[in-house]
């Protein structure tokens, strides 16, 4: 209304519009401070139900994802060289066999000019360096020829020894290197060629890099059946899985190890079809695993649940709820269990069955007690589930309380995923796990990664034994 509006509105006017509009200023400001009411009851909602940041001590994220801060200044350590303080200093040792002794003698008297050739001196000093040998590649020549049988007339061919065939290219020992340098040292074709080129002086494309380990490939298959075999037939069977990128797409690379063997496959599939497909109809006593569904269903007659991955989730509970009885309480009785089994040889038979009996009784209680919290009802939910995967490791020493040896095997292939990328071709992902699982066996019995791929492409050209 305007001012000349105003002024010929009567005082009772005047009154009730001033009533009607302090009626809606109060009914404004009771709405506005239940908003404030709501949206502070929704913020402290949001903020109960907030997940802590995720790291490595709460999921299966590596350490190396986890966000690092700076060391205060007084806690950082000094960089100087010797050993630290109170530590027992360490040379390298001297080999007892030298390859080669290079004597140091004075010819002539620096004072008086005299001849000292002939002159019987004595041991001051001695020290040993160590040195590579130019690793340079040697060509060699095969010729073969033919033969008239001056008897019979027949022609006869001459034999190349093992490593000198005729359809070769490449010796064994540059093969393997070849294959190690891709395999172990997760270098691409591009790196492998300039080492091959600075540090041995060979020039091959990258063509002929895939062809050799399309070999080193095909013979790591045929071996990688006896290992299948053997992973049948063992008592305990840890396994795991990871993702990788094959010809554009997401396949799965699984790992099978027991005390004598591993076995590394990749398959478009993460199911149980992959454990069938590598245990046939075998079942083992014991499988090791972190519980996802697929690795439940293996055919085993019992199932140990990885600890380490149960401490971790149980961990997450506790950021989420620091002040939580329960998670805490699981996870000291899970370490408990680790520790008994890690100093079981330390006590006697009946203390150790006592201590288990004790650990079993805790166990009980605490999946009795009832829980408020989601994620710890959701933990609960499950270790009843498995109620007899949980202590498997405290009956058999032969069982580790964790699959931290699968995760072990799995991670130089993630590595590798990382550096290279993808896998272009399945052949390529078939001969890269064919070769992991023959390394990773000779790992377990004392022979090298280098040794081990040298094998598979037969005897070295060099030296020549014709």
């Amino acid at each position: 209304m305007t001012q000349d509006e105003l002024a010929q509105v009567s005082r009772e006017e005047l009154i009730q519009m001033l009533l009607a509009e302090h009626a809606q200023l109060e009914a404004a400001q009771k709405l506005l401070a239940e908003l404030k009411l709501e949206i502070e009851a929704l913020r402290m909602k949001l903020e109960k139900n907030k997940k802590p940041p995720t790291n490595s001590s709460n999921s299966s994220q590596p350490p190396s994802r986890d966000q690092k801060s700076n060391r205060p200044k007084d806690q950082r350590k000094r960089h100087r060289h010797g050993p630290p303080d109170f530590h027992e200093k360490h040379e390298r040792k001297l080999v007892a066999k030298p390859d080669h002794i290079v004597e140091i003698k004075p010819h002539v008297c620096g004072h008086c000019q005299a001849d000292l050739a002939k002159e019987v001196g004595k041991l001051v000093d001695m020290n040993q360096i160590t040195e590579l040998p130019e690793a340079k590649a040697e060509v060699i020549e095969v010729r073969q020829y033919a033969t008239e049988c001056p008897c019979c007339g027949q022609e006869q061919v001459g034999e190349p020894p093992a490593g000198l065939e005729i359809e070769r290219s490449f010796g064994a020992r540059l093969e393997g290197t070849v294959v190690y340098y891709r395999q172990q040292q997760h270098m691409s074709y591009v790196r492998t060629q300039a080492a091959l080129r600075e540090l041995h002086g060979v020039e091959i494309s990258q063509g002929g890099i895939d062809q050799i380990m399309q070999r080193g490939g095909k013979a790591a298959i045929v071996q990688t059946r006896q290992l299948q075999t053997e992973i049948q037939h063992s008592p305990v069977v840890y396994c795991d899985e990871t993702g990788g990128r094959v010809d554009g797409q997401n396949w799965y690379q699984w790992v099978f190890s027991s005390a004598s063997a591993v076995l590394h496959v990749i398959r478009f599939d993460r199911s149980v079809d992959v454990i069938q497909e590598v245990m046939r109809r075998n079942v083992v006593d014991v499988w090791v695993s972190d519980g996802y569904a697929a690795q439940m269903k293996a055919p085993a007659r019992y199932h140990q649940l990885c600890m380490a991955h149960q401490l971790r989730q149980l961990q997450a509970v506790i950021d989420q709820s620091p002040d939580s009885f329960w998670p805490r309480a699981m996870q000291a009785l899970f370490r408990s269990a680790i520790h008994l089994h890690h100093h079981r040889s330390q006590l006697s038979p009946p203390e150790y069955q006592a201590k288990i009996r004790r650990i079993e009784h805790i166990c009980h209680w605490l999946l009795e007690r009832p829980l408020e919290q989601s994620d710890a009802r959701r933990l609960k939910k499950r270790y009843i589930k498995h109620r007899n995967c949980l202590f498997v490791f405290l009956y058999r020493s032969d069982v580790d309380p964790t699959n931290n040896i699968s995760e072990r095997y799995l991670r130089p292939s993630v590595i590798h995923r990382k550096v290279i990328g993808c896998f272009r071709s399945s052949w390529g992902a078939q001969a890269y796990t064919a070769i992991a699982s023959v390394t990773a066996t000779a790992a377990l019995r004392g022979i090298s990664a280098f040794h081990a791929i040298h094998s598979l492409f037969g005897t070295p050209a060099l030296p020549l034994t014709i």
